[in-house]
């Protein structure tokens, strides 16, 4: 990590990740919108931003264009528990990796405060997410019964450190 906390070099050079900030809003927002069938709104965000608990960041890309949000992550972390609560990648950066990157970083930052357990719900139907969080030794623990948008179940899952 370099000197600058809020900010994780990825192992590919041209992206980096660092705290979600209220100018990155837009772009997050409307990644969220075209990835989610249960979308976060704005506002959701701007809370999530400011809870005690929670971190969001986000993932960029340093092209030629300048830096912009390709992706982001939000999770909570309150004792030795953590819980993921979003990750999401815009829809042309999906299978390069990158959500492994989000993921390793969430990962690292956890552990270094202290995390032991870690809990997320994902839609059953979501393959990708659920294979990205079993390379990570995310097991299924339960079903939660339509948790998305009250017709839907959500797997939870969990693993241990």
């Amino acid at each position: 990590m370099n000197n600058r906390p809020w900010e994780w070099p990825t192992k590919k050079k041209e992206f980096g990740i660092r705290r979600m900030e209220r100018r990155d809003l837009d772009e997050v927002v409307s990644i969220e919108a075209d990835s989610s069938v249960t979308p976060w709104s704005r506002q959701m965000f701007i809370d999530e931003m400011g809870h005690p608990y929670g971190a969001c960041f986000v993932m960029t890309s340093m092209e030629a264009s300048g830096a912009s949000v390709i992706g982001f992550i939000c999770f909570r972390n309150i004792g030795e528990e953590s819980e993921l609560l979003n990750l999401c990648l815009r829809p042309d950066r999906r299978r390069a990796g990158l959500g492994r990157e989000l993921m390793q970083f969430y990962t690292a930052y956890s552990l270094t405060r202290g995390i032991k357990t870690f809990h997320l719900e994902v839609d059953p139907a979501n393959r990708s997410a659920i294979e990205l969080y079993r390379l990570f030794a995310y097991r299924p623990v339960s079903v939660r019964p339509r948790y998305y948008r009250g017709t839907t179940d959500a797997l939870r899952m969990m693993k241990g450190m």
